[in-house]
């Protein structure tokens, strides 16, 4: 019987990628920005999708269908309503947008076939997925249940902004769409900007700010009071009316009403890069505590209405890790799974399960453990010859390593000496997240490594965390964990009370009074005095961060969470393997585990942008395949360099 392959496209808005599934397999898929290394990329992802196609052997004649993963002609018309509704505002956003749409957008369909004819011709047909269906299918279809809730929340797809579904078997039926404007992923994104992030991208230190904020704080609770009064109307059901007169994102070229919000919260933007504050952080924190709020009345109607005790979960706010966990402690759901690439990339590959499975009726099987994402590990791998060519190249200083056991011990010693290690093996991961393959690792007992990789490794916020990746068997005994693992990254965890540091309270509590607290006696001598606690809080914040909250300090943020990455011998034997031997070595089965990238640039994808981003900063070893490299042995890295052909 003729294999059943599929090629899934998402593009145009951001985190363009390719997925291909054969006879309802993953077998591949990739971000575009990977390649590029242009980050967030938008455009057509021709090198995934080449990638995807060289990965699975199939030839692009033989595909059995291509979809793309959402429907330009509903998202048009949200767009002209959109701008009919709102006019005569968002003129300008509207003249700006039009010749796009019109020139390309419009007429997708002949668009992508002129796109992909560098790949050649396929009798195969061109489908079109909802936005929200492709996220479902992403969640659904790999999970590891037969019957499950589906919740998809992000920023908008065509109209929906959010969704419930429920999937049995091969079926997904959607049951209750919330619809533009009206979205808490873009709520979240416009506190995102409003706090100096970028949009799309910044949602990440949003989240990791957060806990930064004083929840006692007359001003935090000031400004949750504002938000729920002025901005969001929320339904016991979660769904939530925004007040569009704050807002400029359906209509113009920003997210908010700058002149509104700071009369709003007496506060100005943020300017991005500029010093952070306790306003900032206070704001930060009341936005997260909302959002949580409403996800987690989105969980209970999805369990309500579903009857399931199961639960999976995408869309770009099923990577708010602090809000999953809300979730998985409030218990309405028994088991929760959420999918790794849960943002548009995840898109391409819903798009292609929901044709396998609803286009072309094709009968699901359950994984005998865990899931059908085979640890997000789907995307491309080298091997020694390719990654010694590179090496060769730029006439790098290496040993190589026969046998694997001693290559694992030397890294573990020099981990334990303080050594950063870049590590480059394996599949790349898809998804945001580094698991592993494309990871910066390091001791997480040492009290000075969040500073070093933040600021000399990462050269990126010095206020955000850091992840620890752990022996899945492990895990329960460091961190509180409310499910059995945590393999993708998308949950947090308290650290366990054995491991924190008592002394730590003192040096992280806000430098207030228990009089101060008190909202109602001197509330407005504090709003007067926010200026001197911004200046005060200013000056203890890296006192506060950089304090040993735990044995592992590294890894435990200001409330004492960690957004935890259990590792098993099934997804990852050779990550694994490395966690026993540093366990071997010190006792502990754990290590700082960050993305393999510099600031600004996505995850590497290459052993060439491996080697370049580790002799451009503070890594002290890289470890490639069976390589190792001292950067303290390498020559400096050319000025000028030509392309690198692996074969």
């Amino acid at each position: 019987m003729e294999k059943i392959a599929i090629l899934g496209i998402s593009a145009f808005f951001h985190d363009s990628a390719a997925a291909l599934i054969v006879d309802g397999r993953i077998v591949a898929a990739a971000q575009e920005e990977r390649f590029t290394r242009i980050k967030h990329d938008s455009g057509f992802p021709l090198n995934a999708i080449r990638y995807v196609l060289d990965e699975s052997g199939i030839s692009y004649e033989r595909l059995s269908a291509i979809v793309f993963y959402d429907k330009p002609f509903l998202k048009f018309e949200r767009l002209l309503e959109t701008y009919h509704a709102f006019a005569p505002k968002g003129l300008r956003s509207f003249i700006t947008s039009m010749p796009v749409w019109l020139k390309e957008k419009l007429f997708m369909r002949r668009f992508l076939r002129k796109q992909l004819e560098v790949f050649g011709k396929c009798a195969g047909p061109l489908l079109f997925s909802d936005h929200h269906l492709s996220h479902a299918a992403s969640a659904f279809y790999p999970s590891p249940f037969e019957d499950a809730a589906i919740l998809t929340i992000d920023g908008v797809g065509e109209w929906a902004t959010a969704t419930i579904g429920i999937g049995n078997k091969e079926r997904i039926k959607i049951l209750k769409e919330l619809h533009f404007p009206h979205s808490v992923g873009l709520l979240y994104s416009a506190f995102t900007y409003y706090l100096g992030f970028k949009v799309n991208s910044g949602e990440y230190k949003l989240m990791g700010l957060a806990p930064y904020g004083d929840p006692g704080d007359v001003q935090t609770l000031r400004f949750k009071e504002k938000i729920l009064s002025e901005l969001v109307d929320i339904r016991d059901d979660g769904s939530l009316l925004l007040n569009m007169k704050y807002f400029r994102f359906a209509t113009g070229l920003r997210m908010t009403d700058n002149s509104k919000w700071e009369k709003l919260f007496d506060m100005p933007r943020r300017e991005p890069e500029s010093e952070i504050l306790q306003r900032h952080m206070n704001l930060a924190l009341a936005i997260q505590q909302v959002t949580e709020d409403i996800v987690v009345r989105m969980a209970r109607a999805a369990q309500e209405m579903t009857g399931k005790s199961r639960l999976v979960m995408a869309g770009g706010v099923a990577l708010n890790c602090v809000a999953n966990s809300r979730i998985v402690s409030d218990g309405c759901f028994s088991d929760v799974w959420i999918q790794p690439a849960a943002g548009d990339a995840g898109g391409a590959l819903g798009a292609a399960l929901a044709t396998y499975y609803i286009y072309f009726e094709r009968k699901r099987t359950l994984p005998e453990k865990g899931d059908f994402m085979n640890g997000a590990y789907l995307g491309p791998e080298y091997t020694d010859r390719e990654i010694r060519k590179t090496l060769d190249y730029y006439d790098a200083v290496y040993d190589y390593f026969d046998n694997t056991e001693e290559l694992l011990s030397i890294v573990s010693r020099e981990l334990n000496a303080g050594k950063i290690i870049g590590r480059f093996q394996g599949r790349m991961e898809f998804g945001p997240r580094a698991l592993g393959n494309r990871s910066i690792l390091a001791d997480p007992r040492n009290p000075e490594m969040q500073k070093k990789l933040n600021l000399k490794v990462k050269f990126r916020e010095g206020f955000r965390p850091f992840a620890p990746s752990v022996l899945e068997e492990d895990a329960h005994h460091y961190f509180s964990l409310q499910l059995p693992s945590s393999p993708y990254m998308l949950l947090t965890a308290p650290v366990k009370d054995e491991w924190r540091r008592q002394a730590a309270d003192v040096a992280d509590a806000p430098d207030t009074t228990e009089s101060e607290r008190t909202p109602a006696t001197d509330e407005e001598r504090k709003l007067q005095d926010s200026d001197k606690r911004d200046e005060a809080a200013t000056a203890e914040i890296y006192g506060r961060l950089y304090s040993q909250r735990s044995v592992f300090p590294a890894v435990t943020h200001i409330d004492y969470s960690a957004r935890v990455q259990t590792v098993s011998k099934e997804s990852n034997p050779l990550f694994h393997s490395l966690l026993s031997s540093f366990k071997k070595l010190t006792g502990t089965g754990m290590l700082v585990n960050t993305s393999f990238n510099l600031r600004g640039e996505p995850i590497v994808c290459t052993p060439e942008d491996a080697y370049i981003d580790f002799m451009s900063s503070d890594i002290d070893c890289l470890v490639t395949g069976n390589f190792l490299l001292y950067r303290e042995k390498q020559k400096p890295l050319p000025s000028k360099k030509k392309d690198i052909i692996l074969d």
